[in-house]
């Protein structure tokens, strides 16, 4: 039987192939995934603890006065610690010439080990007066290795950063010793650090009221334990927590990425998906095959083979074709891995290594998965192989009987599991909305799990009905039409099972691309209400009465700028706040209040609900203000007084008595007047502040980059932050994700138009004396193409128009339970591209009918109604 076994292979090297790269897509698939994961976790990993250097331990304390200069001094004295550094930074405003930027500041490390940062020309600073510069700040502030920047401390302070006393912002010339890389992405978030000897950055903390630090990135002496460090740091100060670099590191990117394991594990789940197809695939060519082989497999029963040997060439081939196609699939998934790994060196910052590294589970998993699955897919046929008797094999019949029949135990399953299912996805909603949204998405999850089971259960008694209401549509287009429409009910069994496999990637693409819409568009509106700029420009001004720290032809510079839509600007003075009844308890009673144009603020805010109700007459303030009772949801406060503040900090002239409303989206202590009535009561409200609105197409860091150049150009001295980095970052997140998770399901739908071109050739060869029949009535060759062709087409777009409702609903509910608790879900529909999928899948089973259509039509009738 081996024999017969490897020469009917051979003889059908063409329909095998089709089950082959079905096999091997999904094997390839697992391949990938097993050897990415390991990449993104050590990436992940690496980059969670590249702020420590090379440290081999990582000491903090939770609770305490923390680390001073003196401590540190201490613990480097130990004999179990070979070098010691304070994991801490401050801001400092850098300018040359009339360019100034602020930027992230670190002392120099004690050791090599413990530098994130490395060397990129110069040397690091030795002494007070020294900084070295990320590249970058270098080529922004123009200056060069030996040039001179000046720099302005938290206080005023002597040429070696030392304060004077008397409160003053006096500038200090630092030499620039060299410029500095951030290959690991320690400083991702600020861009770099600038490098300062750690003397000088001590005393910038002390006088910034920042001189303990927490946290202590420490390279011990060889042999030195955890226990035995946290034995010696807590004889210095009490209470230390001592973990190693590695461990740090995999807390860290839990923390951030969810865990690196739940990552593989997600995408080890669209592997298991793309398998399942694959299965319904190979179960659906094995059909082929054995019909192909009827009258041969009769034969063999004839001359002796029993019903064992004959299922056990069915199983065996099914076994070797799984083992050759799974091998293949590790070899296509090495070459993808390292492709992807290529491509993600390109487009982050990540350090990354420069070939993928294979192991053990990488090579033995996929094949023994990939082999197994073609093995037990194979189950079915090979028992249906033995089923006809001999004789009964060996006459001319045009297709095996098929029970169409479904027990009323597969309906009671189905619908105990859809209604169940769609109960629980109900309840995680209802969840969501109450607050608790991790319960609801597992029961969201659960339940969209259960239904869809059962969708898949019941699909041969409602799936007929569907296609036959499609077909009933196609029928009026023509006799091959309606040929076509009667062809997809002959076998509903297994024109169910090709529409479910092409249902299932429809399905989990479309609930994917629904779910991330909807996230999408509900954390924006979120965001809006919260951030409702998309970013400030918050100046420090001169002090100057009258004098704006953001003068108007900087303004207009900045409105200028692309991508830039609105620009609004912001007067602002402090004020003494009074109670309802007008008194105020001290002068320390103090806010800062912000006037603004409503007509041009609203242009620059993507939420105007913050300035409802706001005129000349009337104040908006916060529900959590700081001298009187908040008032309670639906009340507004009963009135607010306000009192100008003079230059020397007290609170002078009358009190100014204005109506008052309470905004829940105010924030704390918050009080916003129209720009008149701040120049009624303070006439030398200077303008400190913007607000700017980015157009949705403009990319926010660069428009923030250019804000900052414009500033830096202007010789402003002001902080730029906001929303809209984090906006457009958290969007990137969501479509980079997206892409990938549309990308790893487009594998399942490719597997799954395979199974409609098996299907199609399976019905090729029940129908071929039919065919030969229409073929000597008149049938064309190219009217015969054109019905294998819309029914190729009509099966394909039953199941993707059932994959895309289905999916839409189980999108919808999963953002539900997840985001209701944020303020409300927006539902999004990504028209464009569910349009998309449906075209493809027309297109798809167009071409998946080219193949079998031919070979329909090429065989001669006489010799199709040739009785073999």
């Amino acid at each position: 039987m081996l024999a017969v076994t490897l020469a009917e292979m051979r003889r059908s090297a063409g329909r095998l192939a089709a089950a082959g790269v079905a096999i091997l897509l999904g094997s390839a698939f697992v391949c990938v995934t097993l050897l990415t994961g390991n990449v993104i976790e050590r990436a992940f990993t690496d980059a969670a603890a590249a702020r420590y250097g090379q440290a081999d331990m990582v000491a903090e304390w939770t609770s305490g006065t923390g680390v001073h200069p003196a401590t540190l001094t201490r613990v480097r004295t130990l004999p179990q610690v070979r070098a010691a550094d304070p994991v801490a930074d401050t801001t400092i405003a850098y300018q040359a010439g009339d360019r100034t930027v602020s930027q992230a500041t670190v002392g120099t490390a004690t050791s090599p080990d413990l530098d994130p940062q490395t060397v990129a020309s110069g040397r690091l600073p030795t002494a007070p007066g020294e900084v070295a510069l990320p590249v970058h700040l270098a080529a922004q502030l123009g200056v060069d290795v030996g040039g001179t920047v000046t720099v302005t401390p938290p206080a005023d302070t002597t040429s070696d950063g030392t304060s004077d006393g008397t409160g003053r912002r006096t500038p200090v010339d630092l030499t620039v010793t060299g410029t500095v890389d951030d290959p690991h992405g320690a400083f991702r978030d600020t861009g770099g650090a600038a490098v300062v000897d750690p003397a000088l950055l001590d005393r910038w903390r002390a006088l910034d009221g920042e001189g303990a630090v927490f946290t202590l990135a420490v390279a011990t002496a060889p042999g030195t334990t955890p226990a035995e460090l946290t034995r010696a740091l807590a004889s210095v100060l009490p209470d230390p927590e001592v973990r190693t670099r590695a461990e740090v590191a995999q807390s860290n990117a839990s923390r951030l990425t969810g865990g690196t394991d739940a990552f593989t594990g997600v995408v080890l789940t669209f592997a298991a998906i793309s398998l399942l197809v694959a299965a319904l695939v190979i179960a659906n060519t094995f059909q082929v095959l054995v019909a192909q082989r009827t009258r041969m497999l009769a034969l063999l029963r004839c001359v002796g083979a029993t019903r064992g040997q004959v299922a056990a060439a069915v199983v065996g081939e099914a076994a070797l074709l799984g083992l050759v196609a799974s091998g293949a699939g590790v070899a296509a998934g090495y070459l993808l891995g390292q492709l992807a790994l290529v491509v993600a060196q390109a487009h982050t910052d990540l350090p990354l290594p420069a070939a993928v590294t294979p192991s053990v589970a990488s090579v033995l998993v996929p094949v023994v998965v990939g082999t197994l699955v073609t093995v037990v897919a194979s189950l079915v046929p090979a028992r249906a192989a033995t089923r006809v008797a001999p004789l009964v094999a060996l006459r001319p019949a045009d297709a095996p009987h098929v029970d169409r029949k479904a027990g009323a135990s597969r309906l009671a399953g189905s619908l105990l599991l859809v209604l169940g299912g769609g109960g629980l996805m109900a309840l995680g909603v209802v969840a969501g909305y109450a607050g608790a949204p991790q319960a609801g998405l597992a029961a969201a999850f659960l339940g969209g799990t259960l239904s869809f089971v059962g969708v898949l259960v019941g699909a041969v008694l409602w799936m007929p009905h569907v296609v036959h209401a499609a077909g009933h549509l196609l029928g009026r287009f023509g006799p091959a039409s309606r040929l076509a429409a009667a062809n997809t009910l002959r076998n509903p069994r297994r024109t169910t099972a090709t529409a479910t496999a092409l249902l299932i990637g429809v399905t989990l693409v479309a609930t994917m691309s629904v779910g991330a819409a909807t996230a999408s568009r509900s954390l924006a509106t979120s965001l809006d209400g919260v951030y409702p700029y998309d970013i400030e420009v918050d100046a420090y001004g001169d002090g100057t009465a009258g004098t704006p720290s953001l003068p108007a032809d900087v303004l207009r510079r900045i409105a200028a700028v692309d991508g830039v839509v609105a620009v609004a600007p912001v007067t602002t003075a402090t004020m003494a706040v009074a109670a309802p009844d007008g008194r105020t308890s001290s002068d320390s009673e103090q806010t800062l209040v912000l006037g603004v144009d409503r007509a041009t603020a609203e242009r620059a805010l993507r939420d105007t609900a913050l300035l409802d109700g706001l005129d000349d007459r009337t104040v908006v303030v916060s529900r959590t203000p700081w001298v009187w009772s908040p008032p309670t949801d639906g009340e507004d406060a009963a009135g607010v007084g306000l009192r100008p503040v003079g230059t020397d900090g007290t609170a002078t002239g009358p009190v100014v008595h204005l109506a008052a409303r309470a905004a829940d989206r105010a924030p704390a202590g918050g009080v916003y007047v129209t720009a008149a009535t701040l120049r009624r009561i303070a006439p030398d409200a200077v303008t400190t502040t913007a607000w700017i609105r980015v157009g949705d197409d403009a990319g926010a860091a660069h428009v923030v980059s250019d804000v900052q150049q414009v500033l830096s150009d202007a010789g402003i001295d002001a902080g730029v932050s906001g929303l809209a980095a984090e906006r457009e970052g958290t969007q990137d997140v969501i479509d980079t994700l997206l892409r990938i998770v549309l990308g790893l399901l487009a594998v399942a739908v490719v597997i799954a138009i395979i199974g409609v071109a098996n299907t199609l050739s399976l019905s090729v060869i029940e129908r071929r004396r039919e065919s030969a029949t229409l073929r000597a009535l008149g049938l064309t060759r190219g009217r015969l193409r054109w019905m294998l062709a819309q029914e190729g087409m009509l099966i394909a777009v039953v199941g993707t128009v059932t994959g895309l409702v289905l999916g839409t609903a189980y999108g919808w509910a999963g953002a539900g339970a997840a985001l209701a608790s944020t303020g409300g879900v927006r539902v999004g529909i990504p028209w464009v591209t569910l349009g998309t999928v449906l075209v493809v899948a027309v297109a798809a089973g167009l071409a998946a009918s080219v193949v079998p259509g031919r070979s329909a039509a090429r065989t001669p009738p006489v010799a199709a109604l040739a009785v073999e």
